[in-house]
């Protein structure tokens, strides 16, 4: 998962449906352009800038929405035949809304600016049919982010490996590094839970940088399982180490998802692998000062970490193709990638990593954190494949990790077995199986 899936009611929406001029404007040429993001208000409120200058400089009005409940939202549009003309959601529902037939394919040189954005990146959004499905709007690794007081006063460097991880998040709580006298931090925040496949898309990093994976490619578009092998077995038990240590990571956390984990924030735990969006809530709650983003701990094979990201889709029945693509080259070009850049009280970043390479994140927000994540992305990051359904596989891969770190004498021999034959299954019910 890209982001925190918010599970709020389908009624919160930045404006409603009937105020933006209600289902009657989807796919009528004759209506403003119809344009969705998944959002709270706060993006709303940059979304909203960054879409009041393209009609500042176009002309071509724009009845926009800031969705939370996005995938229900969008499948009552669906169902009535009429989808928004353009929406920006996570990279890794590119092979979902193509096997719907949501969405329609664009090629590069049909977008203004197409060739600012790098040709890896566009490559990412390459259907099983071999055609693009969607334009890179916003791009992001995860990271790991350390309570850096808290490190200083015990005197320990920064982590280089993971036992240097696992030395640091034992550290954090057993030696008092809040200094209150009480036994009440810990190491890590996990989200832990099997909901949406949170813990296998929190463990992937590790699996990836033990030498392992989740599928691999069979040829002819079709895909296996690779994951029962040594290598994954090597970041389970990684894994596993921390939560049979304790302390080393939150109690509980086999039941928490991201937005049931404050732990961070609160100062109760001290290290956390995460997305640099949550660096404008922790710098409020926490301060600048008392936090840092380092490079990730190195595992037996490489330092990978989780690479996500937004693309704009394009609705599949729209009458206002030419529109639509002319607010997609707005969204990639330099003007609209510094406004969703930059955060302030009203606003949150939208835009995490700009895809338009000409855009210097180090000039626009003079934050050596952000370049972190950036040189991580560009370096050593690896997504997941976002030309199948991938959300079907995350979700098995998280109820298998989960049920193998439920107990520390578990066999993960056989629940990497068990969670092959899951992969396998599901790949097959896709018919991608090879």
């Amino acid at each position: 998962m890209t982001r925190t899936v918010a599970v709020l009611s389908a009624m919160t929406l930045v404006g409603s449906l009937s105020a933006c001029g209600g289902d009657d404007s989807a796919g009528d040429a004759s209506k403003p352009l119809e344009f969705w993001s998944r959002s709270g208000p706060e993006g709303a409120t940059t979304y909203k800038a960054i879409l009041a200058a393209f009609t500042a400089k176009t002309g071509i009005k724009v009845d926009y929405q800031g969705v939370l409940e996005f995938d229900t939202q969008l499948q009552t549009k669906a169902s009535s035949k009429k989808l928004p003309d353009l929406w920006i959601n996570d990279a890794s529902l590119l092979g979902t809304y193509q096997g719907q037939g949501y969405t329609t394919p664009v090629e590069q040189s049909q977008i203004e600016g197409g060739d600012s954005i790098d040709t890896a990146t566009w490559e990412q959004n390459k259907g099983l049919d071999g055609k693009t499905y969607g334009v890179p709007f916003s791009r992001q690794a995860f990271g790991t982010l350390v309570r850096v007081d808290w490190r200083k006063k015990l005197g320990l460097p920064q982590p280089k490996t993971w036992d240097d991880l696992t030395a640091l998040a034992t550290a954090f709580a057993t030696k008092d590094p809040d200094g209150n006298g009480k036994k009440d931090t810990y190491g890590m925040v996990v989200p832990g839970s099997s909901k949406n496949g949170y813990i296998g898309w929190w463990a992937s990093s590790y699996i990836w940088q033990a030498g392992g994976d989740f599928i691999a490619p069979a040829g002819d578009g079709k895909y296996k399982s690779v994951v029962n092998s040594p290598q994954t077995k090597t970041a389970l038990e990684f894994i596993r180490k921390q939560f049979c240590t304790p302390g080393n990571v939150v109690p509980g956390s086999l039941n928490l998802t991201t937005s049931e984990a404050p732990f961070f924030q609160e100062g109760k735990a001290g290290i956390y692998l995460t997305g640099p969006y949550a660096m404008g809530g922790y710098d409020k709650q926490l301060g600048k000062d008392k936090y840092e983003v380092i490079p990730m701990p190195k595992g037996p094979a490489s330092a990978t970490a989780l690479g996500e990201g937004e693309n704009i889709y394009f609705g599949a029945g729209s009458k206002k193709s030419d529109d639509a693509k002319k607010l997609a080259a707005f969204l990639i070009s330099p003007e609209a990638q510094e406004i969703g850049m930059k955060a302030t009280e009203s606003k949150y970043p939208v835009v995490r990593l700009p895809v338009n390479t000409s855009v210097k994140i180090d000039k626009v927000l003079n934050d050596p954190r952000w370049d972190a994540f950036q040189q991580q992305y560009r370096q050593d990051s690896k997504t997941f494949v976002w030309s199948i359904k991938y959300q079907a596989i995350r979700q098995a891969s998280g109820e298998g990790i989960n049920a193998m770190m439920s107990s520390c004498t578990s066999d993960l021999d056989a629940g990497l077995q068990k969670l092959d034959q899951a992969l396998n299954d599901e790949l097959k019910a896709q018919d991608v199986l090879g």
